[in-house]
């Protein structure tokens, strides 16, 4: 059977199944944009490919203990965990020494790794939060707005009607809105501080 004919499920399943010839398909699958997503952040080739493989090792190694329902959505997710952690480890920015404080790109250059590292921060709250949902809930969230899934494919997907899948996206929604009310009045102050 040619690669391309598994799905994410199929080659998942296989994995669970101490399928070596899956794992490969399933690296081979997403390593190429694994790296570039993390590159994209990093500019460092060695580390970018270090994470990829390091996702790749642990998911042979937990195949056992995962249950992973999208496997793009999981491994995207924690390829950005990943670059959040190396930001995280580099916290110490490194100082720009300009001639001239009033040119503004440098000064653009120099909030940049800011604003990514902000983003990955946020993006890991959301995560842990979502972690707090109920699994169905959460599965239907991160099909809708990861996956990018109609309400009617992913009724399909779990045999239930549509209205359902508008409920569990409308509670996780109120859900988060309300653990970042807090942060959204913080970025509200904050631009207008600037």
């Amino acid at each position: 059977m040619i690669k391309q004919e598994f799905t994410d499920h199929q080659l998942w399943q296989a994995i669970k199944c101490d399928d070596r010839k899956a794992f490969d398909m399933l690296f081979e699958r997403y390593w190429s944009a694994m790296y570039t997503s993390a590159y994209n952040y990093l500019r460092d080739a060695a580390l970018s490919a270090d994470i990829v493989h390091d996702i790749f090792l642990n998911i042979w190694q937990k195949r056992k203990e995962y249950e992973i329902i999208s496997l793009k959505g999981y491994l995207t997710s924690s390829t950005r965990y990943h670059v959040y952690k190396c930001f995280k480890a580099r916290k110490a920015s490194p100082l720009i020494y300009v001639e001239n404080y009033d040119d503004e790109t440098s000064i653009q250059q120099a909030n940049a790794g800011e604003e990514k590292l902000a983003s990955l921060d946020l993006e890991s709250s959301v995560n842990d939060h979502l972690l707090q949902l109920p699994k169905r809930c959460r599965e239907i969230f991160l099909l809708s707005r990861i996956q990018q899934m109609t309400n009617d494919e992913i009724a399909a997907h779990f045999g239930i009607s549509k209205r359902t899948v508008e409920n569990q996206i409308t509670h996780a929604l109120k859900f988060l809105r309300l653990h970042f009310k807090d942060i959204a009045v913080l970025l509200l102050l904050s631009t207008l501080n600037k």
